[in-house]
């Protein structure tokens, strides 16, 4: 059989580079490939070799990471017609549509840039995430995860990715090491890719609250998003030009109770703003509780309280910013509030 035979009726050359090298069964046949030449090919010491059930690595030799990748999510992805569009005379055609998968787990992180994930050579599987009624199995190097119902995938270099706190989860599932776990999680927030209520409700819902090092690890992780969260409040109230408050405050009635601790509080004009770093966790019911009352008391003491999740600090600090300028604007218009001792806190 001659190798160089050229292909019809859409020949290969007409496919991006990336497309060329790895391709499925089906996506071959529709270049003109038929079965038993793709099998022929594939034989040791052909051209060919097949890297995983239905999908053809296009070339002698190993393959690189970026072939792993696209042939993790053509063998795990929902087949619809060839998924390779061709055009030809363009230069470089669009990506297929992976439909139904997309890479996560360490591979999905190292993607998203972590520094403290592995890089893609040395990991000898990749994690695709799939709808969990579709009937597929690891092998090779595709690791099969299931999922409910698929996030959004982010476009990385071109593929679907899981979104960084999916992502997180998904490797964490498979990692007994404590200190690779705390420094993921750590990267996640410190590096700015999500907030850790995101992170928090993901291995929530993966039920890996329950292992003592992820616990740990969590725990760290809400520290360092309140400290990243009251540094962003302090810059707020540099940058937005507002009044210094008193910072890190406890209220408390003159010979009475305490009223509660504040992370800020201008007490000329009686306005609080309080962080909402709450984690979705089994005991937030009763912590959000603790916040509803809190709120509810001040205000009837006359002051005004603002609460701000980091989320909104990072995404609309000017807005957050002029919400707590009114506040201030409007304490002329309000009754005088109850006397309250201001303690540090």
């Amino acid at each position: 059989m001659n190798h160089n035979t050229p292909l019809s009726p859409r020949p290969l050359h007409h496919l991006p580079h990336g497309l060329r090298r790895v391709m499925t069964v089906a996506q071959l046949r529709s270049h003109g490939v038929p079965a038993a030449e793709t099998t022929d090919r594939c034989r040791p010491g052909g051209p060919w070799q097949q890297l995983l059930p239905g999908v053809v690595l296009l070339h002698p030799g190993p393959p690189v990471s970026d072939e792993r990748l696209h042939a993790v999510l053509l063998y795990a992805a929902r087949e619809r017609g060839t998924g390779v569009p061709a055009q030809p005379g363009a230069d470089e055609a669009p990506a297929p549509a992976y439909a139904d998968a997309m890479i996560t787990g360490l591979a999905a992180l190292t993607l998203h840039g972590f520094a403290s994930a592995p890089p893609l050579p040395s990991l000898d599987t990749i994690d695709v995430l799939v709808p969990r009624l579709r009937r597929l199995r690891s092998t090779g190097c595709a690791r099969i995860v299931r999922a409910p119902s698929l996030p959004a995938p982010e476009q990385v270099t071109g593929l679907p990715v899981a979104p960084v706190p999916r992502a997180l989860a998904d490797a964490v599932a498979e990692l007994e090491d404590a200190g690779t776990v705390h420094r993921l999680l750590t990267e996640a927030v410190r590096g700015g890719h999500c907030e850790p209520t995101a992170v928090v409700r993901e291995l929530t819902q993966a039920r890996l609250l329950s292992r003592p090092h992820v616990v740990d690890a969590v725990d760290s992780l809400l520290a360092e998003g309140r400290a990243i969260a009251e540094d962003r409040l302090y810059r707020m109230v540099r940058e937005y030009g507002l009044p210094d408050p008193l910072w890190n405050v406890e209220l408390r009635l003159p010979g009475g109770p305490c009223l509660g601790g504040l992370d800020a509080y201008w007490p000329e004009q009686a306005v609080a703003v309080e962080l909402d770093v709450r984690a979705p966790r089994p005991q937030d019911d009763e912590r959000w509780s603790e916040y509803v009352r809190k709120r509810e008391h001040l205000e009837r003491l006359g002051i005004t309280v603002v609460h701000i999740t980091p989320r909104k600090l990072r995404d609309a600090m000017e807005q957050q910013a002029a919400v707590v300028r009114t506040a201030l604007m409007a304490s002329d218009d309000r009754e005088p509030a109850a006397y309250v001792v201001v303690l540090p806190r």
